[in-house]
C-alpha cells in the first residue's frame, strides 16, 4: 500500500541493457574454436565501475560492465609504435546501473602499448548510447543533454599470464557541446579481468 500524498515509482526498464547483454552473449557465441583462432575476437574484459564524480553530479550504485576487442587490423604483427597506431583494436561492450545511474552500450577504437611484458597502457575512444538524465532536476543524476555521447577512457593492465589479465580503468562521457542541452556528462573508475582469446 502506497501512503497518500505518495506516488509510486514506475519500474525501471533497462533497453540498453538489454541491447549489451543480447550483444555480448551473441558475441561470446561467435567465439568458437575457429573464429577466435583466426585472432579476430580477440579478447572479453568484465567487471565494474563506480561515479568518481561529486555532488549531484554523482551516479548511485555500481555499473557491472563488459567489452570484448575486436582485432581486424591484426595489431599483433606491428612493427614499432606508428605502426601499432595504425591498427587499433575494434570494442563493444555496455555497463548496466544497479542504482539510478544511467545504463550505456559503447563502441569505439583501442589502442594497447606494451610498458613491459607484464605492464600495459590502453586508450579508447568511441561513442555511446544511454538512457540517463537528460536535462531533468540534478538530483535525478548528470544531466547529459543528448542520448548519443562521445566516450573516451584510459586503463593500466597487469598480465597475470599470456591469457588473464587485470586492468584499471577510468572512463568519461559528454556530447562536447555539440548538441543543445547540458553536459554535465559522467565519469566511472573500475577494475576489469581481461581474458584474451
Amino acid at each position: 500500500m502506497i501512503p497518500a500524498g505518495k506516488t509510486q515509482r514506475e519500474p525501471r526498464r533497462h533497453p540498453v541493457a538489454l541491447a549489451c547483454l543480447l550483444l555480448v552473449g551473441g558475441q561470446i557465441g561467435l567465439a568458437s574454436p575457429v573464429f577466435a583462432g583466426d585472432r579476430t575476437f580477440d579478447e572479453l574484459r568484465f567487471g565494474a565501475t563506480a561515479s568518481v564524480a561529486d555532488g549531484n553530479l554523482h551516479e548511485d550504485g555500481a555499473f557491472p560492465s563488459a567489452t570484448l576487442f575486436f582485432d581486424p587490423f591484426d595489431r599483433g604483427t606491428a612493427t614499432g609504435w606508428r605502426d601499432a597506431l595504425a591498427r587499433p583494436r575494434v570494442h563493444v561492450g555496455g555497463e548496466i546501473g544497479t542504482g539510478d545511474g544511467a545504463d550505456m552500450a559503447f563502441a569505439g577504437l583501442n589502442w594497447t602499448f606494451d610498458v613491459s611484458p607484464k605492464i600495459f597502457l590502453d586508450a579508447g575512444f568511441g561513442g555511446l548510447v544511454h538512457d540517463g538524465n537528460l536535462d531533468g532536476p540534478r538530483k535525478d543524476g548528470p544531466r547529459l543533454g543528448c542520448r548519443l555521447l562521445f566516450h573516451e577512457y584510459a586503463a593500466v593492465g597487469y598480465r597475470l599470464d599470456e591469457k588473464w589479465s587485470l586492468v584499471g580503468q577510468v572512463e568519461h562521457a559528454s556530447h562536447a557541446k555539440l548538441c543543445d542541452g547540458p553536459n554535465d556528462g559522467f565519469t566511472r573508475t573500475g577494475l576489469m579481468v581481461g581474458y584474451r582469446f
